[in-house]
């Protein structure tokens, strides 16, 4: 997959193997198709084959990461109070949607650049393809600022969604924002007619165990490998 459109973009610009691959060759492979970007990135969707993936891709010098793949298998949740709609980004450079991701992607990468910032906030314009229907869902505070948001692909058809990025400005962190996206999310998916819902977290990081206690389940991993 690539997109030079959103070069700085790992999610648009990456390596995706889904089937058998020499370890060792991958680096090459990666060189050839990705000369034209600043980084690398490689995702192994088979497990087993990541984990073999590992010794090559490091002494190339690539990081590893482990993603889990969760699927929602507790009860759809009740609708909260929360006013939970769904945003574009609009062509208001200054929208409430572009204006919150803005402002948290520099919060979490203080030393990027503004290329960087720009197709990391601007790629969601490339997700509208992502599916059959894709909603940007978010929480505001009492004043109208977008506090939480999180992207939702839908295919009725297949009755499958997928719910990506789930986030929270960090000035409304721990006052049930998140929340609230999430259970939209969810309820969306299940009144489209998707009754398989699902996600990817991190591995080593916390939201793996938040999606725990809210009916996610894991069920397979793949493994991602960056160099810079």
């Amino acid at each position: 997959m690539l997109h030079a459109g959103y070069a700085r973009s790992h999610e648009h610009n990456q390596l995706h193997i889904v089937g058998p691959a020499d370890p060792e060759g991958l680096p090459a492979l990666a060189d050839e198709v990705m000369a034209f970007l600043p980084h690398r990135r490689i995702t192994v969707h088979d497990e087993a084959l990541g984990l073999l993936c590992v010794p090559a891709l490091e002494r190339a010098g690539y990081s590893h990461m482990t993603e889990v793949l969760m699927v929602h298998t507790g009860p759809v949740p009740e609708a909260t109070a929360a006013d939970v709609v769904e945003r574009e980004l609009g062509p208001d450079p200054h929208g409430p949607l572009r204006r919150a991701v803005t402002a948290q992607q520099r919060r979490w990468m203080p030393d990027a650049d503004e290329r960087t910032v720009h197709d990391l906030v601007e790629r969601r314009t490339a997700r509208r393809a992502g599916a059959e229907e894709v909603l940007f869902l978010a929480a505001h505070d009492d004043s109208g600022e977008v506090a939480s948001w999180a992207d939702l692909y839908l295919e009725p058809a297949a009755g499958i969604a997928q719910i990506e990025e789930v986030a929270t400005a960090e000035p409304y962190l721990r006052r049930g924002h998140a929340d609230a996206v999430l259970t939209a999310a969810l309820r969306r998916a299940a009144a489209a007619g998707c009754g398989l819902r699902f996600l990817v977290a991190d591995q080593d990081d916390w939201p793996l165990r938040w999606y725990g206690r809210r009916g996610f389940t894991a069920i397979g991993r793949a493994h991602a490998f960056s160099r810079f």
